[in-house]
């Protein structure tokens, strides 16, 4: 059976010499080179859709792909796709990058300028360690199309005040309700108020994990609260300026490390788009955006959206907007915010009535809210809408997500001038 092998990069001169030498190779079937790191991720994404089998068996991936860093590439990669065997072609094939690239899940490298017999030996080999872990797992192989890990949902704000952060928090108490392990990751990392809202006092923050280059399982749970809901917390740190620290690249780290963990990771991304937020919203299985039904909330949202889109973060279309404070007298309903942001509308709109709130917002309990509060009956109702707990009967999910390992962006980066 020929070995199918994706070559990817971002120089064309590069990747047509890759491809012209892959092509020389016995056995070897080389696909359409992809230009970058979005269209690779999407690229496996579909074609883990249909099946597992029809994943390359080798990706290629050359040093000078962009815009997410080769090494950051390959690791998610490899958590989704852990049947596929990822080669770096590089110029430094030193024993610094050797480690480096092994930690993030590469099954080899090959140095530049490329030499014949030191791809084909490692593309066979590469090839033959996919093909066994795909015969071993036999019919289980389609357990691998999602990768490893739980479900990521980002909770946005279109402005300040719109209620994110009462959003993500009841979203993660209905998870954690329902059985299943629930992070709750402060994004927010200036103005973050989980901890405000459910009374913690801590030490730790995110702020803590950014340095870390290998998170391992006890390094993340010297750094999360464990909650009396038994939410694991993931806070912003509580001086405001040590935001700067967890950076987009942290922000993939600390994610990932939490999929790895827990069966839902919910984060809190605020109103202010920073690069850890951004590198968020792109791995997200499903991105909410809260706003209100008044007419400078919804032009914040139409705003985010095309900013989102314009940086390749996410595209409309897989933004799921969440209407908050909902009442049937306002002149703008939610039908008409999907109009004017061109997103996926959730169904469950939640209602206006801050008076259920007030009393435990004002003591910092959140948690405490009455199950009877019709705002706390709509956000559970969302939740299992989107499938982080049990959903009400008749209740679905409008879309805005995406299917495991599908990614429509390539990052947090600005254009430029």
């Amino acid at each position: 059976m020929p070995t199918r092998i994706l070559p990817a990069g971002a120089d064309p001169d590069a990747v047509r010499s890759l491809t012209t030498l892959l092509s020389q190779l016995p056995d070897a079937e080389p696909q359409p080179p992809v230009a970058d790191s979005t269209q690779l991720v999407d690229t496996l994404a579909r074609l883990a859709a249909e099946s597992v089998e029809e994943l390359p068996e080798v990706v290629v991936v050359h040093e000078r792909i962009g815009p997410v860093p080769a090494l950051e590439l390959i690791r998610e990669v490899a958590l989704r796709h852990p049947a596929v065997g990822v080669i770096l072609v590089t110029t430094d094939a030193g024993p610094g990058l050797f480690a480096a690239a092994m930690d993030s899940g590469a099954r080899g490298l090959v140095s530049l300028p490329l030499s014949y017999e030191e791809l084909a030996h490692r593309v066979h080999a590469v090839a033959q360690w996919s093909t066994g872990v795909r015969r071993h797992l036999g019919h289980g192989a389609s357990d691998l199309v999602g990768g490893v890990g739980g479900t990521v949902v980002t909770v946005s704000g279109a402005k300040g005040g719109v209620g994110a952060t009462l959003t993500a928090i009841q979203l993660a108490l209905a998870a954690q309700a329902s059985g299943r392990t629930t992070a709750l990751a402060d994004l927010d990392l200036q103005t973050g108020d989980v901890a405000s809202y459910l009374d913690v006092q801590f030490r730790r923050s995110v702020a803590d994990l950014a340095a870390i280059t290998d998170i391992s399982p006890r390094v993340l749970a010297d750094a999360v609260f464990r909650h009396d809901s038994g939410l694991a917390l993931l806070l912003a740190p509580g001086e405001g300026e040590r935001g700067e620290e967890v950076t987009d690249r942290a922000a993939r780290q600390i994610i990932g490390a939490l999929r790895s963990r827990y069966e839902v990771v919910v984060v809190d991304c605020g109103a202010q788009l920073s690069g850890a937020g951004a590198a968020a919203v792109e791995m997200a299985d499903t991105a909410l955006l809260v706003t209100t039904p008044d007419v400078v909330a919804v032009r914040a949202a139409k705003r985010t959206v095309r900013m989102w889109d314009r940086l390749q973060i996410r595209k409309a279309e897989e933004t799921t907007v969440v209407v908050n404070r909902h009442t049937r007298s306002t002149e703008i309903q939610p039908a008409l915010v999907q109009r004017i942001t061109g997103t996926a509308l959730a169904r469950t709109a939640v209602p206006a009535n801050f008076k259920e709130l007030q009393g435990v917002v004002d003591a910092g309990r959140l948690h405490e809210l009455d199950s009877r509060s019709t705002v706390k009956q709509a956000l559970w109702g969302l939740a299992g809408e989107l499938g982080l707990a049990k959903a009400p009967e008749g209740s679905s999910h409008r879309g805005g997500g995406r299917q495991r390992g599908d990614r429509g962006s390539a990052g947090f980066r600005r254009r430029k001038e």
